[in-house]
């Protein structure tokens, strides 16, 4: 199962990505978690670099980096988690769309394991919500003007 969602912010795509990448941030913005750290003594986000993220429903996920081109593209594919998911990855893409505009493009794809499978529509109209909730907060919170964001981008 796929879903995508995007949203357009008024913020350059440089400051837009390295937001979204900075851990010491995250949880300022993504109100879909509760919990977010890299993991192996890692402190910045990069190609390999794991994370552990948990839900405010209580799931946690670890995922890698498999994907790192900024201001571009980031993508993660989960390594462990929940055991009703099968298979987890997602991709984020910072597009420009006009002089200091961007879209901000949350695509995930996941298989649910046996037998959770007929959860796969209830999950996936769960998740487009919690995703659409998610970029309107980003997109809030950079619209407010984040205190070091143009540190963040440079």
């Amino acid at each position: 199962m796929r879903l995508t969602e995007s949203i357009r912010i008024t913020c350059p795509r440089e400051r837009v990505f390295a937001y979204t990448q900075d851990y010491g941030q995250r949880l300022v913005w993504d109100t879909f978690l509760r919990e977010a750290v890299l993991m192996d003594g890692a402190t910045q986000a990069g190609p390999g670099v794991k994370a552990w993220c948990v839900s405010w429903h209580g799931l946690g996920m670890e995922t890698q980096y498999v994907s790192f081109q900024p201001p571009a593209v980031t993508a993660v594919k989960m390594t462990r988690g929940p055991r009703l998911f099968e298979s987890f990855a997602g991709s984020w893409r910072f597009d420009e769309d006009g002089p200091g505009v961007t879209r901000v493009t949350f695509t995930y794809a996941f298989a649910l394991r046996r037998p959770f499978g007929g959860l796969t529509p209830l999950l996936k109209w769960t998740l487009t919500r919690e995703v659409r909730g998610r970029l309107k907060d980003l997109k809030r919170r950079l619209d407010a003007g984040v205190p070091g964001a143009a540190r963040l981008a440079g």
